[in-house]
């Protein structure tokens, strides 16, 4: 799926259809199961690594938690890690969406924050806290998953159902997004490998409905 719009604002995306009234659907957020890595807490961007044993069996547990349930659209990853959680939890990984790639970490990638500390010195900080030598900045990150939003507002809009299949960070600043929040807000909440949250409504108002279940 290669359909490219610019962020109009980075700092939130409502969801209405022509007629200007906000959509009733809903936008399920899978991530990804374990790796070698997210077990040791190694960041992990664009690092293609594949779930390990335990990841493969999470990912395969998530089908039951989707067992019954149909979307309009999928949208996956490309990275192996995504899409084999899509195919063994049922879902299709037909349509990559290159928006959905976890963030690019730069010189912090596969360094753990125990690590990135002690080298700089610095006891208190975190992935959201400082720039990001040679990658992304959360911002940039928030510009890519608004443009996901914007590509799946008109299923969401006309009430449909949407699954996507991504990364913790990545999920968390679309998931900033959605609430008109910037990315940094995106610290605020916590999301577990091979876990389900789902983003919707409540009366006019887009919310959180369901967060960081376990499989």
């Amino acid at each position: 799926m290669d359909t490219r719009v610019e962020s109009e604002n980075a700092d939130s995306v409502p969801v209405r259809g022509d007629d200007g009234v906000r959509g009733r659907g809903e936008i399920w957020l899978l991530r990804h199961g374990r790796t070698e890595w997210s077990n040791t807490g190694r960041h992990t961007g664009r690092t293609d690594l594949p779930l390990d044993e335990v990841g493969r069996q999470q990912a395969e547990a998530l089908a039951a938690m989707l067992r019954g349930r149909s979307f309009d659209a999928v949208l996956v990853s490309p990275l192996d890690r995504a899409r084999q959680t899509a195919r063994l939890a049922g879902l299709s990984d037909e349509d990559l969406d290159d928006d959905l790639v976890e963030w690019n970490y730069g010189a912090w990638e596969g360094r753990t924050t125990a690590e990135i500390r002690a080298e700089l010195g610095e006891p208190e900080w975190t992935i959201w806290s400082a720039p990001i030598p040679d990658g992304e900045q959360p911002e940039d990150v928030q510009i890519r998953a608004d443009r996901v939003l914007r590509r799946m507002r008109p299923v969401v809009a006309a009430g449909g159902s949407v699954a996507l299949v991504a990364h913790g960070h990545l999920l968390r600043i679309l998931t900033a997004g959605w609430l008109g929040l910037p990315a940094r807000a995106g610290r605020l909440w916590a999301l577990e490998p091979a876990t389900i949250s789902v983003l919707g409504f409540e009366h006019e108002q887009q919310v959180i409905i369901r967060w960081n279940s376990r499989c």
